[in-house]
């Protein structure tokens, strides 16, 4: 079964979708929030905040199943049992609810980071979503078919549609600010504009403060752009990435944890053996049911008495007691060194050597 995860950007965009469905654009909603209350009113807004408060849940749900077999908690949460995961569940919706309904650009402005350590990231030759001031001022109304530039006109004609389509409400016109999280939507907008006007694009367009100065073509601000810090950069986010891909690529997926049962360090039963007692987390990371298999070494004749047969479901861990037997004189008296291995029958490959203990009395 396949569970979705919305991310935060995600999560706004639906909110806002809902709203316009049922509440029409923004010309619409200010109408409706002009306008006294209605049975109409009452259902956009009461449909709004119900779907808006069960897609928080299942944000919420799905964020929790991160931490808890999600199939599990859909059982728990059926029951109304679990209170910590609950109570997790019902946080998580609510910040949702809040976030992505009321607060919106408020948490891009003051609570994201990233408007916060972006300043420290850019100098004037990185690409950002600017404005070319010489070629848009100065602003004002115009016919489709004025002489504009006879008026003392720019090429922006003040719809002010770039600042209606930011996320966080800023006026790109204005230059950089903090605020700006780069989605670029602003540039759509003023694009869509010229094309009607029959204007050139790229009015408000990824450049460079540099570029912009300078008026350098495409080519060279390329060119500033790839420089060697960028490229340098570049390879080292390219070899990070290589060697988590890696890392995931040659994986086990399997999880072994051996504890050593501490109310009972060694014992002397039937047959003059010894043995010892652990208890062995054993974790199947695979999507798929798998059987292991136990087996011990590092002493002569050293084997496991207990049942060495685990079966466990996809994506399952148990704790399972395992005894460790030894003949009696096969161990140096004290602690001796053994490894314990759990190996998948399905495939071989998959096997996790864990090292502990053997306590022999003396």
């Amino acid at each position: 079964m396949v569970w979705l995860q919305l991310p935060a950007d995600g999560v706004h965009e639906i909110f806002m979708w809902i709203e316009r469905r049922l509440e029409g654009d923004r010309s619409a909603r200010l109408r409706l929030d002009g306008s006294g209350w209605t049975l109409e009113k009452t259902a956009r807004r009461g449909g709004k905040h119900l779907l808006w408060l069960l897609l928080s849940l299942w944000t919420g749900f799905t964020f929790v199943g991160y931490f808890v077999p999600i199939r599990d908690l859909a059982v728990q949460v059926m029951a109304w049992q679990g209170a910590w995961q609950i109570f997790w569940i019902a946080f998580y919706a609510l910040a949702t609810y809040g976030n992505a309904g009321f607060l919106r650009e408020q948490v891009c402005k003051y609570m994201c980071p990233y408007a916060r350590f972006q300043s420290a990231m850019f100098d004037k030759d990185t690409l950002i979503v600017s404005y070319d001031a010489a070629r848009g001022e100065g602003r004002g109304p115009r016919a489709k078919d004025a002489n504009y530039r006879a008026q003392g006109l720019g090429d922006c004609i003040d719809c002010t549609l770039c600042v209606q389509v930011c996320p966080v409400g800023i006026d790109i016109r204005d230059g950089l600010q903090y605020e700006c999280i780069g989605c670029g939507l602003c540039i759509d907008a003023c694009n869509s504009v010229m094309d009607k006007m029959h204007y050139p694009r790229g009015l408000v367009r990824w450049s460079t403060e540099q570029a912009l100065a300078q008026r350098w073509s495409r080519a060279q601000m390329l060119r500033r752009v790839f420089r060697p810090r960028v490229l340098l950069y570049g390879a080292g986010l390219l070899a990070i990435t290589v060697a988590m891909v890696t890392s995931l690529y040659v994986r086990v997926p399997l999880k072994v944890d051996v504890v050593r049962d501490r109310g009972t360090l060694s014992r002397i039963v039937a047959g003059g053996m010894m043995e010892n007692i652990y208890r062995v987390q054993i974790g199947n990371a695979t999507e798929v049911p798998q059987h292991y298999v136990l087996s011990a070494s590092g002493l002569n004749g050293l084997r496991v008495a207990s049942d060495t047969a685990v079966a466990l479901g996809a994506a399952e861990d148990r704790w399972v007691v395992v005894r460790l037997q030894a003949p009696y004189g096969a161990a140096q008296p004290g602690s001796n060194p053994v490894v314990i291995e759990v190996r998948a029958q399905a495939d071989p490959k998959i096997a996790v050597s864990a090292h502990t203990t053997f306590l022999a009395p003396r």
